[in-house]
């Protein structure tokens, strides 16, 4: 019985011992740097240092450019249709080429037009000659001033009804109301041509008008004769333009400005409807700020970044303008000399230590 107190009181003593040393040790271990209560990004900053990547800021020579996409739009186009009904006797247009303005294209039958026109002309030449005996009779008092005037009225009758007649069969021959280029025809000779039905698609393409849009915030950045450059889908060449035309209000809906701009087009490489990738320049900045686009964090009010100060990473609100494939200009916020971090930015928190490497490359 004495033997089995004596086992209990060793197992006691030996539980106490060990709940002892482990309160030493954990006591021990929070108050050791990097332990618990100060690890690493902790509001008081302590802790090691967490390795970032950074930039030093350096002001730079900036082409302010803005980048957007536009359309190619045709000089001038129109979906060819007659003015008048009838069947077509003939067409004086191969698909696919060039016309001139005032070029005959097709003809409508005008049988009916040229016989009415013959017989007014007769008409009106019988006319003529009843006038000019009226007047001689009038100046000898043979007739009175109502004869002659009924004479004169109808001859300027039937010079009207010549005037008709002419300008409907003016209207039985269709022709371009521009130079260009044709497009694919829908009628063919022998076929009833009414009002409704297109004969073809007419396109100017030399020069083309290139169409695009700016945010408004640009708006006054904008002007009249500015040369743009673009490329089209499926090739690296540039083109030029030169803006024209700026509309003079801004669009409620989008709160863009939209702008028109010519494009010489001697080749015919270029065609209506393409994508066009448009760069247009705004300012130049001879103390420019720019810094990579990941350094910059979009937050609810703004666009933030880290910088380091004292070995410790601290937020700076910033304002942003154009931004490029690998960088953002930074209009305001920022200054030369700054270290910008550029990696991590999402852990990060301010006054949390960190020991920037700034890559010899230049690469982030």
């Amino acid at each position: 019985m004495k033997l089995k107190y004596f086992v209990y009181a060793i197992l006691l003593i030996g539980l106490s011992s060990l709940v002892g040393y482990r309160i030493v040790k954990n006591k021990s271990q929070a108050n050791t740097p990097g332990g618990a209560g100060g690890g690493r990004g902790g509001a008081g900053g302590g802790g090691a240092a967490m390795r970032v990547n950074g930039v030093v800021v350096k002001s730079e020579r900036f082409a302010n450019a803005l980048l957007i996409s536009g359309t190619i739009d045709a000089n001038e186009q129109v979906f060819l249709r007659s003015q008048v009904s009838g069947i077509i006797t003939a067409l004086y247009f191969k698909e696919g080429s060039i016309v001139k303005q005032g070029q005959a294209l097709l003809q409508i039958d005008n049988t009916e037009l040229n016989a009415q026109l013959s017989e007014i002309g007769t008409r009106e030449k019988l006319a003529s000659e009843n006038e000019q005996r009226a007047v001689q009779l009038l100046d000898k008092g043979a007739i009175s001033q109502q004869e002659y005037d009924i004479a004169l009225a109808d001859l300027k009758s039937l010079r009207a009804q010549k005037q008709l007649i002419s300008a409907q069969l003016a209207k039985t021959t269709v022709r371009a109301p521009f130079t260009g280029t044709i497009g694919l025809r829908s009628i063919s000779v022998g076929e009833y041509l009414s009002p409704q039905t297109v004969v073809a698609k007419l396109v100017n393409t030399n020069p083309l008008k290139i169409t695009f849009s700016v945010p408004e915030k640009y708006a006054t950045q904008v002007k009249v004769n500015t040369k743009v450059t673009f490329t089209i889908s499926g090739s690296t060449k540039k083109y030029t333009a030169t803006v024209y035309a700026i509309e003079p209000s801004i669009d409620a809906l989008t709160r863009t400005l939209q702008l028109r701009a010519w494009a010489e087009n001697p080749e015919g490489e270029l065609r209506p409807g393409a994508f066009a990738n448009i760069e247009l320049p705004l300012t130049i900045l001879d103390d420019a700020i720019l810094i990579p686009t990941e350094a910059v964090v979009p937050v609810q009010n703004g666009k933030k970044v880290f910088v380091a100060e004292n070995g410790k990473a601290k937020e700076v609100k910033v304002e942003t303008s154009t931004r490029r494939e690998q960088d953002i200009l930074i209009t305001s916020g920022l200054k030369a000399g700054d270290t910008v971090l550029t990696t991590g930015v999402m852990s990060l928190k301010p006054q949390m230590p960190v020991k920037v490497v700034i890559p010899k490359t230049g690469s982030n």
